[in-house]
């Protein structure tokens, strides 16, 4: 055991910073079930307690089951459960005068013990364990706790596995440690936790086609000018008809077949014509859109498709830039478009990434298959399309020089006069009449296309969210959150050579990793997939802290500092901050050296029927930041004798519920 010295073991200040106040991550909400509104009856009641306590929220889960036992549900797993959220994670030394006095209410409660079903066996355990104090035979309460049923033993061992000291509290902490190594890995967890932080995804949409939209003057071209040149084309026809001779008829009949011809043919390879240069535009680099908000959905939404099509590379062995730079004008196609869909307050741009990373690697996929400019290929005009257009102009062309000549010679004047009106009366019908059937074209075609892009987006969303059917209940999360404190502190303690019944307490202090996904269920706390922790080792001769880096995704940790310093040595202890704005714990030492975590921030505007007082009361809680400012005030204020003075009261009435609980276990 090291000496009770002030050492800072790994150097520098004691300071932990943590960039808790930036959302970085997901900030998502998953179903839950901890709304009071939900209890229909006293045992629904009790039953949301019983969730608070899985979910380790003890005094929100001893307040929720005192009040279905005032409303006249009791039971032996109610007072099982009572006794649990009262006492969990607590050593006897940090029981206070108001919790032994709850403790002889429910023993009056219980009077006589006499069933035999597995809550029964349950509470006759916990008494022996709170009577252990004046019981000679440690191994009979181990023994009588590793009897229960499966459900009731893991559940003291979760909870109580330090309740008291000596050798009982070894054999207990061993036992809660060996199932804390199993319930780490449980449920599939390493497959499952990332599930928790992913946001309920937002149901597909793609961009509707725009209506038809035809500008007037293209309706002025086409009606006026194509009346015009029909008008003009009559009366040239008419002066050269008036010859009698059987070869211009035929010449007209041409004529119009000819004109058909290429204003169908024309048409179609004009719209081919401008659906390859529509689609061309997209992948051009894109102006950048600077009245984009910086903190706006449409900047977060570029964030993403840029993220996704850097990690995205195809697999040809494209450098990653190249990519980038010839994917410009599709990435700000995709960010525009789905700005434009999901544009609207309730939707945040993380419940969109499933489709940003579909629509990335629809693209990378085209890249690697040779397919990304198919549509050239698959809108170029075919070459009997084109040599249709250009033999029903030529057609035409023939047969006004075997026209116009014989028109001219009967009528000179007039016939001259239709004639230069024609011409451009043509020119304006045909760029009108090409306009207008390319934009009704257009409009089919993209119609077609909206129906594509939706079913494959239909089908990415139904795929991903049968993935998300594995993401876990916060209860689950809370459990291996659980499993690591305590292997943490096994390591630790093991690390100081120290066992169980040195410590005195233990106490944690958590807070959000830096770059940390954070996610929670409605009315409960925020669950990070990175923490920073404080752990504090309270033992005879000083304080034992350690800094600690928690991947919540692997289970994984890493030190990042330890301290170790005497009683005498803290100087104060506080949260600075307003309930339910942004709070930071401070522990400063006689030297002057501030250990500082921010420990709630607020929930950042999101739309939430729960207020900030009450997450911030919820994050207090789930964190054991009670007890542990509990321990650490007492301590600043008194030193080591508040520490005596704690186990001769507790020593003394845990003797006097000895003898009062004897009845109810012999």
């Amino acid at each position: 055991m090291s000496t009770a010295t002030h050492t800072n073991v790994a150097g520098g200040n004691a300071s932990v910073g943590v960039q808790a106040s930036v959302v970085q991550g997901n900030v998502v909400h998953v179903a839950g079930d901890y709304k009071a509104e939900n209890d229909t009856s006293p045992e629904d009641t009790f039953r949301r307690g019983v969730r608070l306590l899985d979910a380790h929220i003890p005094a929100k889960a001893r307040d929720v089951i005192e009040q279905a036992v005032a409303d006249g549900y009791e039971t032996a797993e109610v007072h099982f459960y009572r006794l649990l959220a009262l006492l969990t994670g607590r050593t006897r030394h940090q029981l206070d005068s108001a919790d032994f006095d709850q403790i002889d209410v429910i023993c009056d409660h219980v009077r006589p013990l006499d069933g035999h079903d597995a809550w029964h066996a349950g509470l006759r355990a916990i008494f022996l364990l709170l009577s252990s104090v004046r019981r000679g035979d440690t191994g009979e309460v181990v023994k009588a706790v590793e009897r229960l049923a499966p459900r009731q033993r893991d559940l003291i061992l979760r909870h109580l596995g330090v309740l008291q000291e000596g050798s009982i509290e070894d054999q207990m902490w061993q036992l809660s440690v060996d199932q804390a190594y199993i319930g780490k890995a449980s449920g599939d967890r390493e497959n499952r936790v990332w599930a928790f932080f992913e946001p309920k995804p937002t149901e597909p949409r793609a961009r509707h086609a725009r209506p038809f939209s035809a500008e007037p003057i293209d309706w002025l071209r086409a009606l006026g000018g194509g009346g015009i040149f029909g008008y003009a084309c009559l009366q040239v026809g008419s002066s050269a008809l008036r010859s009698g001779e059987l070869s211009l008829m035929l010449a007209s009949a041409l004529a119009v077949v000819g004109a058909a011809v290429f204003l169908v043919n024309g048409s179609d390879w004009y719209f081919r014509i401008q659906r390859v240069r529509a689609k061309n535009e997209q992948m051009k680099a894109a102006r950048k859109d600077e009245n984009a908000p910086v903190d706006g959905f449409a900047r977060g939404v570029g964030r993403l498709v840029d993220n996704y099509f850097r990690k995205y590379v195809p697999k040809d062995g494209t450098d990653r830039e190249s990519w980038l730079e010839q994917t410009a004008g599709i990435r700000q196609s995709i960010r525009d478009e789905l700005s434009e869909l999901y544009r609207e307050k309730r939707t945040k741009h993380d419940q969109i990434a499933w489709l940003v990373r579909h629509l990335v690697s629809e693209v990378r996929a085209q890249w690697d298959n040779g397919t990304l400019l198919a549509y050239q290929q698959q809108w170029r005009a075919p070459l009997r399309v084109k040599a249709a257009c250009i033999t029903g102009f030529a057609v035409v062309i023939a047969a006004g020089f075997w026209i116009v000549p014989t028109a001219l010679t009967t009528a000179p004047l007039v016939g001259t006069a239709w004639l230069l009106i024609s011409v451009p009366s043509g020119v304006f019908a045909v760029m009108g009449v090409f306009r207008l059937d390319a934009e009704r074209r257009r409009t089919r075609a993209d119609e077609k296309e909206y129906w594509q892009r939706l079913a494959r987006r239909q089908k990415a969303y139904e795929r991903w969210v049968q993935k998300l059917t594995c993401k876990p209940t916060d209860a689950e999360m809370a459990e291996w959150l659980e499993c690591d404190r305590r292997i943490l502190v096994e390591e630790t303690m093991r690390y100081y050579r120290l066992r169980p019944d040195h410590v005195i307490a233990h106490a944690f202090i958590e807070a959000r990793g830096g770059s940390a996904k954070r996610a929670r269920v409605q009315h409960g706390p925020w669950r990070y997939s990175r923490y920073r922790m404080l752990l504090f080792l309270l033992t005879d001769e000083g304080v034992r802290q350690v800094d600690i880096d928690l991947d919540f995704y692997a289970g994984a940790s890493q030190r990042t500092q330890r301290l170790t310093y005497r009683y005498a040595t803290v100087t104060a202890v506080r949260v600075a901050g307003v309930e339910g704005q942004r709070q930071t714990f401070e522990l400063t030492l006689f030297s002057g050296e501030p250990v500082t975590v921010p420990v709630f921030d607020p929930s950042d505007g999101e739309d939430t029927d729960e207020d900030d007082k009450g997450l911030s009361r919820l994050a207090f809680d789930a964190s054991g930041l009670t007890q542990t400012l509990d321990v650490l005030e007492g301590i600043a204020a008194e030193g080591k004798e508040w520490i005596r003075r704690r186990r001769n009261r507790a020593d003394e009435r845990l003797g006097d519920l000895a003898d009062a609980i004897r009845d109810l276990i012999e």
